[in-house]
Order: structure tokens, then C-alpha cells, then sequence
């Protein structure tokens, strides 16, 4: 079996390339590395695998987009297995699925390997968008756009603070937030909610490097989780982001949590979207776009139970 690192040198702010450094020398197993050098090359390069035939275990060295682009480019294939090591700045995909910590987990892995079929989300919208963790539109994705832009976050990165700055950018878009109407149609039949901050799809627990958005999302059920929070005030949506790490936020009536293998969702403005943390463009005004466990399954693998992930 052909073992590739697929190494993002960008991941972390730089930290991922540093990083890798330091770990190819812990490794005693034969292996291939590769570098991305621009967004989507992660999936061409795992998609030129895949129509190899070839049986592999292919290892993403970065953060959550590398294993999005990654995961897209394997979904489908039996003979590819994916895992990770966290070089990331958010991390959230370690923390849902399971990643490994060294080289010494994966020797032990190869001697005996273990796979799940995972789900992946996936929306349409002119072209089809995958994710791995989640994706949504509105106050986070908002904020996820102008945090990866930040240089704040760079610096932050630095002092391994990088998670503060997510927070720090909530606090400044509660100043000037674009609320808007949102229509979810699930299980034939339809809601309206108003005053809506965020809606979040999800396929796992986490988001935002850390804040378990969704506690009862599990990964491998064959469905996703819809988060919405409408009609709070400001000083609410900032006490229920506190809340958000632990997973209690759920227990606010401002908070709706829902459950199905297809959402779909309409806005009445032009909304700002992510999938996976990055930049996914605008939902469009009126365009009804559906939220979906796609078809097509990818294969961890599984070094220890996902419940003992921290």
C-alpha cells in the first residue's frame, strides 16, 4: 500500500511546513510527499491517484480546508483511505474525526488497518460544493471570511493564540450585523424563521476552531444538522457564543436545532457563505439551494474511538 503526505506549506500561517519538518524525521516507513501550491490542488492530485487503481493511505498535513480538498478529491474511491495530523490553525476536522498524533500511530495502523465510511455534505449552486464539517451562511460565515484575511490571526498563530481571534471578531461584528429571513424546507414542510444571524449546516460537532456548534452530530449516520439562531439581541448572541465550546448554547429558545439527510434553505438577501471555514461566495437572494449527504462516502481511518477525540 502507497502511503502519500499531502502537505499544505500555507496551513497554520507557514506552521504546517515547519512542522512537517521537524515529523519526516520521526518516520521509519516508506513514503511519498507532495506540496499543494494553489486551492483545489490537494483534490487534482488525490483525484490523479484515485484513477490509478492504486490502493493508498493518503495523509493530509494541514489544516481543515487541505482535508476538504483532500476528501473531495477521494469520495467515492474503496482503495483510498484518508487521515490526518493537525497543522492547521482551526483544526475542527481533527476533533470530529479521527487524526493521528505521530508516526508511531500510523506504523501502528499499518499493521492492522481499520477504516469507517464517513459522510460528506455537498450543496448546488451553480456548481456543487462539498464539505467535510460544515458549512453556513450568514453572521459566522461573515466572520470566517474576514478572519482568514486577518492579519491578526497571524500574529495570534504565532503565540498559538489563533484561536482568540474568532472570538474577538464576533465581539466586532456585533456592531453591524446583516440579519436576515430564512426559509428551511425539511421533511415537507416549511418554516420561516426572522431576524436570523447564522444558519449552520453540519456533518460534525465542530466548527470555528473548537465551538461545538452541533453536539448530536455524528458522522457516519448518513445525516446533517441544522443550526439556526434568530430574534437575540446582541448581548444574548454574545453570551450564547460562550456557551458554544461546551455545546450548552442548545438550551436557548433563539437557538433551533434540526436533524435530517436534506435541508433546503432560502434568504431573502444576498448572504455571505462558507464551507468548511473558507470563503464560499453569496447564497443569492431568493435562489433556493439545497443541503444534502451526498452519494458518495469516503473511507478513515480509525485509530481510536472518536469519542476519546478532546
Amino acid at each position: 500500500m502507497k502511503i502519500v503526505f499531502i502537505i499544505n506549506p500555507v496551513a497554520g500561517n507557514g506552521n504546517a511546513l515547519k512542522k512537517w519538518s521537524h515529523f519526516k524525521n520521526t518516520i521509519s516507513f516508506p513514503y511519498e510527499m507532495v506540496l499543494t501550491h494553489f486551492p483545489g490542488d490537494a483534490t487534482n492530485l488525490v483525484k490523479s491517484i484515485k484513477e490509478s487503481g492504486e490502493k493508498a493511505l493518503i495523509i493530509g498535513f494541514g489544516g481543515d480546508g487541505t482535508l476538504r480538498e483532500i476528501i473531495a478529491g477521494a469520495a467515492g474511491a474503496e482503495q483510498l483511505m484518508i487521515g490526518s495530523i493537525a497543522a492547521g490553525s482551526g483544526n475542527d476536522f481533527g476533533r470530529g474525526f479521527c487524526s493521528f498524533e505521530d508516526a508511531v500511530e500510523i506504523e501502528k495502523f499499518l499493521k492492522q488497518p481499520i477504516t469507517t465510511k464517513e459522510d460528506v455534505g455537498e450543496f448546488h449552486n451553480g456548481e456543487t460544493y462539498q464539505f467535510v464539517s460544515s458549512s453556513g451562511i450568514g453572521f459566522d460565515a461573515e466572520i470566517s471570511f474576514l478572519v482568514n484575511r486577518s492579519n491578526l490571526k497571524k500574529w495570534l498563530n504565532k503565540i498559538n493564540a489563533g484561536k482568540l481571534v474568532y472570538l474577538l471578531y464576533v465581539i466586532k461584528m456585533l456592531v453591524r450585523p446583516k440579519k436576515f429571513s430564512l426559509i428551511v424546507e425539511h421533511n415537507g414542510q416549511k418554516q420561516i424563521y426572522e431576524d436570523v444571524w447564522l444558519a449552520t449546516v453540519s456533518n460534525q460537532p465542530y466548527f470555528g476552531g473548537g465551538m461545538k456548534i452541533s453536539p448530536n452530530s455524528k458522522t457516519d449516520d448518513g445525516l446533517l444538522e441544522l443550526t439556526v439562531v434568530h430574534r437575540i439581541s446582541r448581548l444574548k448572541l454574545l453570551l450564547v457564543f460562550g456557551t458554544v465550546f461546551t455545546g450548552s448554547h442548545t438550551r436557548f429558545k433563539e437557538v433551533i436545532q434540526k436533524s435530517g439527510a436534506e435541508f433546503r434553505l432560502t434568504v431573502d438577501d444576498s448572504i455571505f457563505r462558507h464551507v468548511d471555514g473558507d470563503y464560499a461566495g453569496e447564497t443569492p437572494k431568493d435562489e433556493t439551494v439545497s443541503y444534502a449527504v451526498s452519494k458518495k462516502y469516503w473511507y478513515a481511518v480509525n485509530i481510536r474511538k472518536k469519542e476519546e477525540i478532546k
